[in-house]
Parts: structure tokens; sequence; C-alpha cells
């Protein structure tokens, strides 16, 4: 597979990491760095819910119309009829 960049900067930015000795060619280079990025969304943390704020669990559970049996179901819409 052969791979393009067409960013010079990004071009300039690999050839520096290898010329520093960081990486000992493109593959090494790229294999790190996506291994980080595959870590850093496995461990990325769940978004934080502000504060008073309930989930959508809490707020069913605490809901007064709890108990109550309402059937909040709607009718089928049928249509109207159409005359040809």
């Amino acid at each position: 597979m052969n791979i393009d960049i067409q960013n010079p900067e990004l071009q300039q930015r690999v050839r520096d990491q290898i010329q520093r000795g960081q990486f000992h060619n493109v593959d090494e280079l790229l294999e790190k760095a996506l291994d980080a990025l595959e870590e850093k969304r496995a461990v990325a943390p769940a978004p934080r819910r502000p504060a008073g704020r309930k989930s959508l669990a809490q707020l069913f559970a605490d809901s007064p119309f709890k108990g109550l049996e309402i059937d909040f179901e709607r009718d089928p819409d049928c249509g109207r009829d159409v005359k040809l």
C-alpha cells in the first residue's frame, strides 16, 4: 500500500521524527500513532452529567406517575379514506 502525504508540514514532521531517531521508519511511526489513538479512545471517560441533573432512568424511577399504570400509547394512525 502506498500512502501519499499531501501536507508539506506533516511530511516534514514525519521526516524530523525519523531523523531524530524517534522511529526507524514510517511504518513504526504510524503503528505507534494508531496504538496511541486506540488507547486514548479506550480510556476516554464517559460524559459527565451536570450537577443536579438526573439520568433518564432516575427520572422515570422518581416519577410522580409511577404506579398509576397510565397508558401513554397512541392509537394507530390508519390514514384517511381516499376516493378514487
